[in-house]
């Protein structure tokens, strides 16, 4: 499919969907409701999502509360898998328009499969996951990735997918609602606003036969060129902030999980303080944070054409950038050991800045990042809104972003930041609970620049 025919396939798709979602008062959610006694929003049949609440203590399960909001707790592991297969020696990802309920502008380039535990057991009692088959079972193709994978630890309590690249061995019949892309138009793709979602660039990261080679050096541009050996090499020690081995990273990632203290649990969602719940939303009494509303869709794409269900609605769009310079000629990004309290392990290696919606620069605390951020800062070599997961989340929207700094910006920096290159943090990828989810989206931003 050549850039031109892929255009033209999606605005056909867009068209076809019959889409639509409105919102609506949570006593017209069909199979949802309030528990007696907890509050707790969840499904009949005891599957899917709840929301509950997230109650956060200094130092222990004995100290006091520092605050506490609603959370989605999904226990059940769902998968987000890429099919690849080669064309003419060229290999190709089996890509999906799908629909997702928040989703700003209705379908996003999607993965092959992207489904929970919940709707792959047909739990809604619509149709199967296409393609499913090539990554469960005995029809399963050859696994080249395999490896569970955090989501947004501030709106999710410990939610992990199993993100997974299968190269199918045999004839893969074409749907309608798929095409298959190359690599480098993938990389392409990546350059325009909400069009490839989250779980598709989450699993992209995770693709180590996407990183340049040496081969791919222009030569004529300083940039490109440090990007390319950024993917190579794995850097030189020239301070502490400056790490030259794998063992070096860990033991500052250990250490920056060791300054934790504090504790999380989830509480019933009628025990978070600070929040009210009406007949259309549960939402926090200064409404400065996101909201929980319910919606109803319909969409002939689907498993299911038509269902209601709840959703996490944010205020605003957040924003998350990478600052990065060539330390001697090596492209290097810094990166943060940020806390988040609904992470399974508490902290994750995340981008220098990460801002929630309604967060402004004031929230950013090193002054030099602050001076970085500003306008005229530093070289924007990557500017685009991209949407969060829109299963759960409606209208997420999040502005990442890789500014270059000059020479002037320093390496060393504070022990929560260190500087690291695209490949120790592409090698970290084969294990889990070591990148962000932010982080994952911005690694497959990088390639865009390649």
């Amino acid at each position: 499919m050549s850039t031109a025919e892929f255009h033209a396939w999606w605005a056909e798709r867009r068209q076809a969907g019959g889409f639509s979602v409105e919102r609506i008062a949570f006593d017209d959610l069909d199979a949802w409701g309030f528990e007696p006694g907890t509050g707790n929003l969840g499904h009949t049949s005891g599957r899917f999502f709840t929301v509950e609440g997230l109650q956060v203590r200094a130092g222990g399960n004995g100290g006091a509360e520092l605050w506490s909001q609603p959370v989605i707790n999904q226990p059940e592991i769902g998968i987000l898998g890429i099919l690849v297969k080669e064309f003419d020696g060229v290999l190709h990802c089996l890509m999906q328009a799908k629909m997702e309920p928040g989703n700003a502008n209705t379908i996003q380039l999607s993965p092959t499969v992207q489904a929970t535990r919940s709707n792959y057991m047909k739990v809604h009692q619509g149709s199967g996951t296409r393609y499913l088959e090539h990554f469960t079972g005995p029809r399963r193709g050859q696994v080249l990735v395999d490896v569970l994978q955090s989501e947004q630890g501030a709106w999710f309590w410990r939610k992990r997918n199993r993100n997974m690249v299968v190269l199918a061995t045999g004839d893969v019949p074409l749907h309608e609602n798929f095409c298959w892309l190359t690599i480098d138009q993938l990389r392409a793709l990546m350059t325009a606003d909400n069009l490839v979602n989250m779980d598709a660039r989450t699993v992209l990261s995770c693709m180590p036969f996407m990183l340049p080679d040496e081969a791919e050096r222009t030569g004529g541009d300083a940039f490109r060129d440090a990007l390319v050996r950024s993917y190579q090499y794995q850097g030189a020690a020239r301070s502490r902030s400056v790490p030259d081995s794998a063992g070096a990273i860990l033991s500052w990632f250990t250490e920056a999980k060791t300054r934790c203290d504090w504790t999380a649990r989830l509480v019933p969602l009628s025990q978070v303080a600070g929040w009210r719940r009406d007949d259309w939303e549960i939402t926090d009494e200064k409404a400065e944070n996101f909201r929980i509303i319910a919606v109803r869709v319909a969409a002939g794409t689907r498993e299911v054409t038509r269902w209601t269900q709840p959703l996490l609605y944010p205020r605003g769009e957040g924003r998350a950038v990478f600052v990065a310079r060539s330390i001697g000629g090596v492209l290097h990004l810094l990166v943060r050991a940020r806390p988040e309290y609904g992470l399974m392990d508490q902290v994750e290696m995340a981008p220098t800045v990460h801002l929630h919606p309604g967060q402004g620069l004031d929230a950013v605390q090193e002054d030099f990042l602050r001076e970085a951020l500003q306008p005229g800062g530093g070289t924007v070599r990557y500017d685009h809104v991209l949407s969060e997961e829109g299963g759960r989340f409606h209208h997420a929207l999040t502005r990442y972003q890789i500014i270059e700094a000059g020479e002037d910006f320093p390496l060393d920096v504070p022990p929560h930041l260190c500087w690291m290159t695209a490949r120790q943090l592409t090698d970290l990828l084969r294990h889990g609970h070591y990148l962000n989810i932010e982080a994952r989206s911005l690694l497959t931003c990088l390639l865009s620049l390649c």
